[in-house]
């Protein structure tokens, strides 16, 4: 199984030494706290705050993936150059229907760095 990194696995020190590395490769959860059941929910996902990512042919991010607890909701891949070879902050709006209150998590994946997963977001589905 491959390491997870999880920007809460730093001391904060470390977190200050390395904060491009880390907001680079770290995938962030953006959507609403709460959605009616069966609705639609648009859920952003973007990798980075400050720094961006590089587009290179050897150093992209490959895999944006959105998960509801163990169970994989939706992914994007990408292709090296997607991004017209330029650094940027990769994102990604995925669309879910809420059946039950979700527990989302972000996943990213480095072809140089390896696999990078964000915060927990819980999301409460309200019934009628």
């Amino acid at each position: 199984m491959p390491r997870v990194f999880k920007p809460v696995d730093i001391s904060q020190e470390e977190k200050e030494l390395m904060k491009d590395y880390f907001d680079r490769h770290t995938p962030f959860i953006f959507c609403d706290d709460s959605v009616k059941k069966g609705e639609k929910l648009k859920v952003k996902v973007i990798l980075g705050n400050e720094y961006k990512h590089p587009d290179d042919y050897d150093h992209y991010i490959s895999t944006l993936q959105l998960w509801n607890r163990e169970t994989l909701m939706a992914q994007v891949v990408y292709t090296p150059g997607a991004f017209g070879n330029q650094p940027t902050h990769v994102e990604v709006d995925f669309y879910v229907a809420a059946n039950v209150s979700m527990n989302l998590t972000a996943m990213a994946v480095c072809t140089k760095h390896g696999l990078w997963q964000s915060e927990e977001k819980y999301v409460k589905v309200i019934q009628d």
